[in-house]
């Protein structure tokens, strides 16, 4: 079976799922740009106001293809530079997505699975789904953004113990930790990010991007840089209609209906 990127809507949420079940769903370079076509179609798309990423079958993602990996060893470096650089423009598409992106991992999310997961905003994750930076456990250091989102979440020590010894995490102890929003019970990650999109599409649109350009740029920003930001994006959102329908529901104590 080859492996694709699946892509079906459920109401106002675009589900993708990754899908080649025989190699529990291993990443490639068609995935990444089947991920960035998707996304900029749905950017687009009014009718889109939120993700949902999951892998098809038991798990979510294994990683990297790694008979694809030794056979590259045998190929010029650039073969390889080339498909991580596709890997980091789908990574980079995820985290500037002006909509919000909702994981639900079920099984293993290893490698760059697991750095894939880690991009999203939220994660809903199976009580006994696992982790795990696999990489330096065949020779290999970090890509996809593995290293970045937990050095931006986690103390070093920790961060550095999931890096260099490969060891395995669980979803209940990732959510201990502030990196994993929901914890449910095994096959109901979809149907549980599925209610969580739906909370979220309830919500102004444009607020919601707001929210996501801020918490991006928070970490690279002094505080008075992200003070103007804030008001420029609070200012922005007053004068949008969407103000307007929350303001006066809220006032009226009735459900907003955003544009």
């Amino acid at each position: 079976m080859t492996a694709q990127l699946k892509s079906t809507s459920q109401g106002q949420t675009l589900v993708l799922t990754l899908s080649d079940p025989s190699l529990r769903n291993a990443l490639g370079p068609e995935m990444y740009a089947a991920g960035i076509e998707a996304l900029n179609v749905a950017e687009t798309n009014p009718e889109i106001r939120s993700v949902i990423l999951t892998g098809e079958g038991a798990h979510f993602c294994a990683g990297g293809n790694l008979n694809r990996l030794l056979g590259n060893r045998d190929k010029p470096r650039e073969v390889q530079a080339q498909s991580i650089e596709g890997l980091h423009s789908w990574m980079e598409a995820i985290r500037t997505f002006p909509k919000p992106i909702i994981a639900a991992v079920e099984g293993a999310a290893a490698g760059a699975g697991f750095s894939l997961v880690l991009m999203c905003d939220l994660i809903v994750a199976a009580r006994d789904s696992v982790f795990v930076m696999a990489y330096s456990s065949i020779g290999l250091s970090a890509d996809g953004g593995g290293s970045w989102s937990l050095a931006q979440a986690l103390p070093r020590q920790l961060a550095s113990e999931l890096l260099m010894l490969g060891e395995r995490i669980g979803a209940e102890r990732l959510q201990e930790l502030g990196i994993v929003n929901r914890v449910v019970e095994s096959g109901n990650a979809l149907e549980q990010a599925l209610q969580l999109a739906e909370r979220i599409n309830a919500r102004a649109p444009n607020a919601m991007s707001s929210v996501k350009e801020l918490l991006n740029d928070a970490g690279t920003h002094h505080l008075t840089a992200h003070l103007a930001q804030e008001r420029d994006h609070f200012v922005n959102n007053l004068h949008h209609a969407n103000a307007g329908i929350g303001i006066r529901a809220f006032l009226n104590k009735e459900k907003p209906i955003y544009k």
